[in-house]
């Protein structure tokens, strides 16, 4: 079964997934209502849209009470700190986006009679002990650590898209992200692929986490997008795992982002964060299966189109932000 959609609501439509699913929305003319509070998006990662009549950009954090005018048959949540930098710094709002905000959106695609796409991620499986990771994993995840407030907060949203489901009979689906990367990333959001494209275009050190030797599986990101309206799009409830299954060591994605930016930097390694995964790969049978999906642009297609963004931002804004850095 596939469904098409008029009106749509993104929650964190200005963020980083968030303002690429409302892109690809208004190319298949689907009226967009974006709410976001700009804690972690930006109103220039949709600035493209402002002069479309078919999008609606609002200022709303979905912690308040959500209501859009007319119509709704699609709510995508994803409005939530997403990278560790955002969710260390901010882990009670963290955690109130994914109960409350997730009770909200979910609240709006009931009473809207609307389909609910739940972003949920691969986090929920914690440092797993079974790899790559099927959607019938539980998990293996420390509650009160460090991650825990991100980890936890999409695991009870979840629970709580699906007890809507059971007991409201709203239409939902859960999808779980794998790493994703390409343009719009924050160059300072702490995350392995923009922070080592910031270094290497400044010619600094990359900083690499223990060894390097732990794994992520990288997906770009219209790949991701286009799995996450597939999904929309269908009547299965998930959880599905969206993700490249191809697997690669941390040390590896900082050789590639120094070769491909031609950098002369040279590798630093530091402490590994607390509970950092050290193997994240998703099987992605189920999203073959019911989807027909897979993904299409390989790491170094992905790599070389992300690079080239990086290097076409506000230079004056990279530099005067240069001053933070990674913890040591």
């Amino acid at each position: 079964m596939s469904t098409t959609f008029s009106r749509a609501v993104v929650t964190g439509g200005a963020g980083f997934l968030g303002s690429h699913l409302c892109t690809e929305l208004r190319r298949r003319d689907v009226e967009v209502f974006a709410l976001d509070n700009f804690l972690t998006g930006d109103p220039a990662n949709v600035a493209h849209l402002a002069t479309d009549p078919g999008f609606h950009l609002v200022q709303r954090d979905v912690t308040d009470y959500i209501h859009v005018p007319g119509p709704v048959d699609l709510v995508l949540h994803f409005a939530s700190p997403a990278s560790p930098i955002d969710y260390l710094k901010l882990p009670i709002h963290t955690l109130k986006v994914g109960s409350t905000g997730t009770n909200n959106a979910l609240g709006l695609a009931k009473a809207k009679g609307a389909r609910f796409v739940l972003a949920s991620t691969s986090e929920v499986y914690g440092d797993p002990l079974v790899h790559p990771q099927p959607e019938t994993y539980w998990g293996n995840v420390n509650p009160v650590g460090p991650r825990g407030v991100y980890d936890e907060a999409k695991r009870y949203a979840e629970a709580l898209t699906e007890a809507y489901r059971t007991t409201h009979g709203v239409d939902t689906a859960i999808v779980r992200i794998f790493n994703t990367f390409g343009p719009r990333m924050r160059p300072h959001d702490g995350r392995a692929i923009p922070t080592f494209i910031r270094q290497a275009l400044r010619g600094e050190q990359l900083t690499v986490a223990g060894d390097g030797t732990q794994t992520r599986s990288v997906c770009f990101v219209s790949d991701l997008v286009r799995g996450i309206l597939a999904l929309a799009g269908s009547g299965h409830a998930g959880p599905v795992n969206i993700g490249n299954p191809w697997e690669l060591e941390v040390v590896q994605i900082a050789r590639d982002i120094i070769a491909e930016t031609g950098s002369a930097s040279t590798l630093r390694f530091i402490d590994r964060p607390v509970d950092d995964p050290q193997v994240r790969r998703p099987d992605t049978a189920l999203a073959s299966e019911v989807l027909g999906w897979a993904p299409e642009v390989d790491w170094a297609d992905g790599l070389r189109r992300t690079v080239e963004w990086f290097r076409g931002i506000d230079t004056e804004e990279t530099v005067a932000a240069s001053a933070e850095r990674r913890p040591e």
